[in-house]
């Protein structure tokens, strides 16, 4: 069962994102900051919980959504009728920070990565005869 949900999830996903590039033509909708993360479809297919990850600032993140929330019905439709299965999902689409919080332990290991190497690089001064103050 588990890997006919994959197929089914991998179809969903597919056909969502071709949809996208064709029927999501609003003003300010940047394609390329979008990206289908993940479907996960319900057992019953009666439902499917689609994650999205928008690149920009929390505002662009939140039109981008509602563009694509506003689109839902058309998407729908035109999965409803390219998809041959007994059920087609109903589409909910999710804003995903997973890319996010990815991308913010990336920096985080890069800020230690380069804290020790300045560390490795300049190692304490060892105090010499010429120093000392009498």
């Amino acid at each position: 069962m588990a890997d006919r949900m994959d197929r089914i999830n991998a179809l969903l996903m597919r056909e969502i994102g071709e949809a996208f590039s064709r029927l999501i033509t609003e003003d300010g909708f940047n394609r390329a900051a979008v990206t289908l993360t993940r479907v996960e479809t319900s057992r019953n297919l009666r439902t499917a919980k689609v994650m999205v990850s928008v690149l920009g600032t929390t505002a662009e993140q939140n039109h981008a959504m509602q563009c694509i929330r506003r689109a839902r019905p058309i998407i729908q439709k035109t999965i409803n009728s390219d998809l041959h299965i007994k059920y087609t999902p109903v589409l909910h689409f999710e804003l995903d920070h997973a890319l996010q919080k990815g991308d913010h332990v990336l920096a985080v290991l890069d800020e230690l990565e380069q804290n020790q190497s300045a560390a490795h690089e300049s190692p304490a001064r060892e105090p010499s005869d010429d120093d000392s103050t009498d």
